[in-house]
């Protein structure tokens, strides 16, 4: 499954405002990562979802990447089914990796970044599901 994930300029408010009403999708769930500095917003479509960020954190990542580039498409995410053995994987292939060892991210998945001088400029997040989890929020 492949996650877009999005992210708001200033108000998570005012991009709800366009993905719930006029392309009609429901919220199925919102979270603060505080040690990533934002705040999500999760809207399932189909089998994949939509997930919305705001920089909480002045110095997040996400907060840096608006500034330099402005809003829009900052990763997409895909899920695999253990993590440590694809990063290692990714690293013996020599694929630059940003997290070595994954982290905690949104609901406490597993995720780890992978640079984007190795996936044709796409900033990829690997994020592992647990059993029994769809990761819906």
């Amino acid at each position: 499954m492949i996650h877009i994930q999005l992210f708001a300029e200033k108000s998570l408010e005012e991009s709800l405002k366009f993905y719930q009403d006029t392309l009609g999708l429901s919220i199925s769930g919102r979270e603060i990562v505080a040690d990533q500095g934002v705040e999500i917003a999760m809207l399932p479509i189909g089998e994949s979802r939509v997930e919305l960020l705001q920089a909480i954190d002045p110095s997040s990542p996400i907060a840096r990447f608006i500034e330099k580039r402005g809003p829009g498409i900052h990763h997409i995410c895909i899920e695999v089914d253990d993590i440590v053995a694809k990063l290692a994987e990714m690293k013996a292939d020599g694929i630059q990796l940003i997290d070595e060892q994954p982290k905690r991210g949104a609901g406490g998945h597993l995720i780890a970044f992978v640079h984007p001088k190795s996936t044709a400029g796409v900033l990829i997040e690997l994020v592992q599901r647990t059993e029994g989890d769809s990761l819906e929020h």
